[in-house]
Formats: structure tokens, sequence, C-alpha cells
């Protein structure tokens, strides 16, 4: 009998929603997303290991090639580094650095592009999926973009859903029909609960109808909006803060684990500090809004930077060039 290694089986995979899903023109991506945050960084624990004692010494501090201890970035330097656009393309897939290079600048992108309210809530759901990150941007990509542009309510309502899983098609992600039919359901809950009308954005009615309380208002969109659970929440909070101030600050756990990473603080709170005593020493001119404004949108940027380097394992090389450059 071989030797029991202390490993798990591997997981099966989810079934498709339908046997068209199963074909190959489905990409086959890593399953890193928000729903698992560890999904990629896991590994099984050995069988054995050293016992652990005082005399056991510390790690060394990183050295360049030449010996000399590499420089670290500071918190101010890492957040400065965030909000630049140095950073973008540590927080894309690799397929969409490509897309924009086909499609040029103006192509609208989960990473760098303003939503609406009701945009952003069509993103958490897509997000909430158990697909990987790179395929979730893919979809948002697709649907918000020419020649579909799924905007609206109306304009999904009008496309039916046959219409919006061809477009997923297009994006070869998974769940394809399920996210198809949540899209729809939630254009639905828009004009029927959530919004005024067919072509409103806003999602101020449930603001208004919720006191302009956050917790109401999370309640309201998880009962009218199928599909969208405390992952879909989490996400929405986290990115409708920039646009409704009571949210504000909010960071869940899958991106306060990004921002540690990085060496930045642990709380929504703590970070929120850190940008409001730097905030002379920012560059933060292409930001609209007032002050209170921009600085949501400044947290918001720092979040979802955060959360994508993670996502796309690159908080090491991050530091790296967030850190002060040695003089030759």
């Amino acid at each position: 009998m071989p030797p029991k290694t202390g490993k798990e089986a591997p997981a099966k995979q989810p079934k498709a929603d339908d046997p068209s899903e199963q074909t190959s023109n489905v990409s086959k991506e890593p399953a890193q997303n928000e729903s698992h945050p560890d999904s990629k960084s896991s590994s099984a624990v050995p069988s054995k290991r050293k016992a652990d004692t005082k005399d056991t010494p510390a790690k060394a501090p990183r050295r360049s090639a030449r010996g000399a201890t590499a420089a670290q970035p500071d918190p101010l330097e890492l957040i400065r580094y965030l909000l630049s656009p140095a950073s973008l393309d540590s927080c894309r897939p690799k397929d969409e650095i490509e897309d924009l290079q086909i499609r040029g600048k103006d192509l609208r992108t989960y990473s760098s592009s303003t939503f609406s309210p009701f945009e952003e809530l069509m993103c958490a759901v897509i997000l909430s999926r158990p697909i990987s990150h790179a395929l979730g941007l893919r979809s948002i990509r697709t649907l918000l973009n020419e020649p579909h542009y799924y905007t609206t309510p109306k304009k999904i309502r009008e496309a039916g859903l046959e219409t919006v899983r061809k477009a997923l098609d297009e994006a070869r992600t998974q769940h394809r029909q399920k996210t198809a039919e949540e899209l729809v359901l939630l254009a639905d809950a828009v004009v029927e609960h959530l919004g005024d009308g067919d072509e409103d954005v806003s999602l101020e009615r449930v603001r208004r109808e919720c006191g302009y309380d956050w917790p109401k208002e999370k309640e309201m969109l998880k009962t009218n909006v199928k599909g969208l659970g405390k992952t879909g929440l989490d996400i929405f909070g986290r990115r409708i803060q920039a646009l409704w101030p009571k949210p504000y600050p909010f960071a869940d756990q899958r991106t306060l684990s990004g921002l540690q990473k990085l060496g930045l603080p642990a709380t929504a709170e703590e970070l929120m500090k850190l940008v409001g005593n730097h905030w002379t020493e920012l560059d933060v001119k292409d930001f609209p809004g007032d002050e209170d404004e921009k600085k949501r949108r400044v947290f918001v940027q720092i979040l979802e930077r955060a959360v994508g380097v993670d996502l796309e394992g690159k908080a090491d090389a991050v530091r790296a060039e967030a850190a002060p450059k040695s003089e030759k």
C-alpha cells in the first residue's frame, strides 16, 4: 500500500449549466476568485514538521543580486503606487491587457472604468459566481461594451434571456445559462422593486425606501436580487461607497487579505486614517467630486487595486515597484 501523503483528493469540478457549456470553447482559467480567496495559494500541510525552537533564526531580509538588502516600500509609497497608472496592469488579467491593446483605451473595464450603481450591482452578480477573476472580468467587458451595451435594465429586458446567454457565450465563460437568468431577473427586479423605471440606473429608490441606512439597503438588495449573497454584497459595498457615503469606510475580508499581503493597514478604518493623514501628499487631481467624495474614491481605488493584485498573484512584484529605487 502506498504511503499516505497527507494531501486531500482534488475537489470535483462543478457541472456546467447545460451540455453546450462542456465544449472546448470554455476557457480553462484558474479558480482564483473573490468567493475562494485562498484557492490559488493554499497547499497541503506536510505530514511531519520540525519542532519550533527558540533558537530558530529569523529569515534574513530579502537581498538583491549584488548582496544589498532590497528596499521595502512604506505605506505611503504603496498607496501612491496603487493610485498611479503604473499599477493597473498588475491588477488586470493578461487577456484584459491584450484586449485593451486591440480595442483601444475607450474599452470599459472593471479595473479602471466608472460604473453606475446598476452596473456595479450587475458586476457584483457576475463576480460572485464560482468562476475565475479573469472570466468574471471578461464577462463584464463583453456585456458592457459594443455590440451589446447592456448598461440599463431596459437593454437587458429587450435583449431577452437567449440573447444575453449568447453574449456570455462570446465571453467563453462558465455558468452562462445561470448567469444570464440572474441578469434578466436583476433587470426585472430593478424595474419592479429597486429603481424608478426601466432606464433608471441610480438605484436611488433603494436608498430612499431604506432611509439611507446601509444595513437596510443590503437587506433590500439581497431580498430582491437572485444570486446576490454575502460575496456579491461585499463586492457591491466595496465599490458603491465611492458614490454612496453610508457604507464608507468598508473593506471585506477578501480585500483586507490583499491589503495585508502588500503591507498596508489591516482594517478599513486604519486605511482611511492613512489616506487622511497623507492627503496633501497624494495626487488626486483626476478624481471627481468634492473632497469627501475624492477621499471615498481614492479609498475604493486602493481597495480595488489591492484585491486585483492579490487575485493576480503579484503582491511581491508591486511591493518591489513601489519601493524607493536606490541611486546608482
